[in-house]
């Protein structure tokens, strides 16, 4: 008797905790990237390339996210994924070797080529979409969500590890890993994944990203979730952009200053590895969210209700951040970040599911990448938005969280005009990946 096979949705639970795993290697790693592959630049262009740097993963994500759904919509779910999956186990071998040859340009190239290839989360979100019920899809999502924190968590903890043994400087293992991890992901696909596309694709042959758009933002049913999406991700990206220097401007610096030989034991680590390990902690948070508690939580309270209750949560935790004067508080920061991604946890699957549900089954792929693209949006103006108004000088690393709340605040009244879906019967349940 032949094994059972792995379901779609486990194959895409693992190709976005992929996919998701080179944005987390990267992130808490740029300044140090910074440090070694441009020691000579000057400080000005070498903040502008950091930037550049970041934003090119979510810039590439934002313009190809709908033509990947429309790619998929049109040949189907398991092909698009392939072709993803492979171009990331390139894109991190060129990672991995431009940190060897201390190459700037094929940084550039390799983060570039990894936004590109990420962009295809639209997909796995469609066979999620394609293998659950309406009333279930907010559950379903949810598993992508945990994905992410996946990606989050891994990531930054083998930033780490390997900035542990090898000093605070451009590694290797990285990469290597990374590409490896996508390798494996591949060939699971390439041995697994069946296709989930149900029917034909009926719509005409048009791949300019403008068409996808009209058609999401042309029905209220998808543009008030897109709209409010696009604002709790850029909200939370603004601040989520300035963490690693928040980190390292205030709250290891006043700690270092208080107790500089014993800080829970860890003062005989660098300032960066301190990093790559708050922002596992992020990730550790919004996987369990994901995971555990977000899949009941919608189940009782519903998309719309669980969108309104993660906007609050994030409010409550800029609050804390902008009584924050001096910065020193690790546990308050501890806590304030714990609230904020346990509401972007709440916020993240339930819009996607309201996205979904709008859209016609013949169209999902593209109005999935479409949200996606949206998404990718609020990364590339996010850090900008955040990097501008954060300074050095006392009070102003407050602006940013001003920002934000101002951006939850519109989010939450256009959650005033969306209509709650139809219940969700408490008996049912959160699909899991065996669905």
């Amino acid at each position: 008797m032949l094994p059972r096979r792995p379901r779609p949705m486990l194959i895409a639970f693992i190709t976005v905790a992929i996919d998701l795993l080179g944005f987390g290697l990267v992130l808490p790693l740029l300044p140090v990237y910074a440090d070694q592959l441009m020691p000579d630049y000057p400080t000005l262009m070498r903040n502008v390339l950091i930037g550049l740097l970041m934003a090119s993963f979510s810039a590439m994500q934002f313009i190809f996210a709908p033509w990947w759904g429309r790619a998929s919509d049109w040949f189907g779910r398991r092909p698009i994924l392939l072709v993803g999956l492979a171009g990331s186990v390139f894109c991190y071998g060129l990672f991995a070797l431009a940190s060897w040859c201390r190459s700037v340009a094929l940084l550039f190239v390799a983060r570039i080529g990894a936004g590109i290839c990420g962009a295809t989360i639209g997909t796995a979100q469609a066979v999620i979409a394609d293998c659950t019920p309406p009333e279930r899809r907010a559950a379903g999502m949810a598993w992508i969500g945990m994905a992410f924190g996946i990606g989050f968590t891994i990531g930054p903890v083998i930033g780490a590890l390997s900035l542990a043994h090898e000093g605070d400087g451009a590694s290797v293992v990285p990469g290597v890993i990374a590409a490896s991890l996508s390798l494996l992901a591949f060939l699971l696909a390439w041995w697994f994944m069946p296709e989930t596309r149900k029917g034909e694709y009926s719509a005409a042959r048009a791949w300019w990203p403008t068409q996808a758009w009209k058609m999401a933002l042309a029905r209220r049913a998808t543009a008030l979730p897109i709209l409010t999406f696009f604002l709790t991700t850029l909200a939370f990206a603004s601040f989520e952009s300035i963490l690693a220097r928040y980190a390292q401007d205030e709250i290891f610096a006043q700690l270092d200053a208080s107790d500089p030989t014993n800080w829970l034991g860890l003062h005989q680590w660098s300032r960066q590895t301190r990093i790559c390990l708050l922002f596992a902690y992020v990730g550790v948070v919004l996987m369990l969210m994901q995971g555990l508690v977000v899949r009941q939580l919608v189940v009782v309270l519903g998309e719309l209700a669980l969108v309104r209750l993660g906007i609050g949560l994030m409010l409550s935790a800029l609050a804390l951040m902008v009584v924050w004067s001096a910065g020193g508080a690790l546990m308050i920061t501890l806590g304030a970040l714990a609230l904020a991604v346990s509401g972007f946890a709440c916020c993240t699957p339930s819009l996607q599911a309201l996205v979904s549900r709008g859209s016609e089954p013949m169209h999902q792929g593209q109005i999935l990448g479409v949200n996606q693209s949206a998404a990718s949006l609020s990364r590339i103006l996010g850090p900008l938005l955040g990097n501008a108004l954060y300074g050095p000088k006392h009070g102003s690393h407050q602006l940013p969280y001003y920002a934000a709340g101002l951006l939850l605040l519109v989010a939450f009244s256009l959650t005033l005009a969306l209509r709650s879906p139809p219940s969700v019967p408490v008996s049912q349940t959160m699909p899991s990946l065996d669905s």
